[in-house]
């Protein structure tokens, strides 16, 4: 064990309780950003009590005021700047494999997730059984803004969500609090975080892996939050209206008819994000998640890769990295993007994202052969 846990510091905190192991995400400062020595070592602690009988049930959470914020994509800007992008791409190559491990985990996954939860922070709970959330979680799929795209398979769980209602939080970055991401189906739990602590001693003594057993520990701390009144579940009708369109500029004119026939600050917020996103990131996550509706999450996460590896790779477009400059690195939050209109991105140039690398060295990504290849998103977990 002391090779998994040693090294930078412990970036994953490992406690044994009982049958149950709790590991806590420790990089506070970084919010938890998921660098490539933690999900490396989350991978190997995964398969590791996979293997081991004795353990059960398995526990992640952060310290600090976040669960996971993301991926550390500033490193892996920093690996391509240096000419290594291969580099970058391995790194993405481990997260989606623990993605699809704990997508397909045969023992139960408790993630808390009260805090911050952004990209990859999602990729390492929402695939798993439970993840519960409370008043302090805020999350999003913030990626179309850096030049980048909701990866981490969340063409997957995103489109398995009410209506079109994953489309619109994979496009525009929206933020959802814990009671959003209940009633969606994101979190299949909210617990107060003043009663955290007395859930999870309550899951330490359990000493079980059943499923049913863990949900009913769960649901004795559970409350039925109520949605705030300005909540953008509240408007999934107009969601559904105008995300279910084929592409792009098609849901942007459909919201502009709907500003045009009433005052309201939301929809005007929301054509907002989606002009100010990358026009390249919002039409291939548009493909990806239509894509998704359609397929199994190890084959998501394998078109994830694809799509990332030409990212990381820089043949296509810059984006990523301009985002990345624009938003992290000098944060003027003005990004140049190019192609600089949606109109400017060919069907063509979409399909360059999802094609195989030929490149030396390259590999689409292989996933093993899975007994519990089922769907693990929330609103289907029990």
């Amino acid at each position: 064990m002391a090779s998994v846990t040693s090294g930078n510091q412990d970036q994953v905190l490992v406690e044994n309780k009982l049958s149950a192991r709790v590991l806590t995400l420790n990089r506070p400062r970084q919010l938890n950003a998921l660098s490539f020595q933690m999900v490396s070592q989350l991978l190997e602690l995964f398969q590791e009590y996979e293997e081991n009988a004795d353990i059960k049930l398995v526990v992640l959470k952060g310290n600090g005021r976040a669960f996971c914020a993301g991926g550390d994509v500033a490193a892996v800007v920093g690996y391509c700047s240096k000419g290594n992008w291969q580099l970058g791409a391995k790194y993405f190559g481990i997260e989606f494999r623990l993605n699809y491990l704990m997508a397909t985990y045969s023992k139960p996954q408790v993630s808390i997730l009260n805090g911050i939860v952004m990209g990859g922070g999602a990729g390492v709970s929402v695939h798993g059984r439970f993840c519960v959330a409370t008043e302090n979680t805020v999350f999003a799929m913030p990626e179309t803004a850096l030049g980048l795209f909701p990866d981490i398979g969340s063409s997957y769980f995103l489109s398995r969500l009410p209506g079109f209602f994953g489309e619109y939080v994979g496009l525009t970055g929206a933020r959802l609090d814990g009671a959003e991401m209940l009633a969606c189906g994101l979190a299949t739990h909210f617990v107060p975080s003043s009663k955290l602590s007395l859930l999870e001693e309550a899951l330490y003594e359990l000493d079980s892996g059943d499923p049913a057993a863990v949900s009913a520990t769960i649901d004795k701390y559970s409350k039925e939050p109520l949605l705030k009144k300005n909540s953008a579940y509240h408007r999934l009708d107009v969601i559904n209206k105008c995300f279910s369109r084929k592409t792009v500029e098609e849901i942007i004119s459909f919201l502009e008819r709907e500003a045009m026939s009433k005052a309201d600050d939301w929809i005007s917020a929301t054509i907002q994000s989606l002009k100010k996103a990358s026009p390249t990131s919002l039409k291939i996550f548009l493909r990806s998640i239509r894509e998704g509706r359609l397929e199994g999450v190890g084959q998501c996460l394998i078109r994830d890769y694809r799509m990332v590896s030409n990212i990381v790779r820089g043949h296509i477009s810059k984006d990523f990295f301009e985002g990345c400059r624009a938003i992290l690195i000098d944060k003027d939050r003005n990004p140049k993007w190019e192609p600089s209109k949606l109109e400017l991105v060919s069907d063509s140039e979409v399909d360059r994202y999802f094609s195989k690398l030929n490149d030396e060295g390259w590999r689409d990504l292989e996933l093993p052969r899975r007994p519990n290849n089922l769907p693990t998103f929330a609103v289907s977990k029990l």
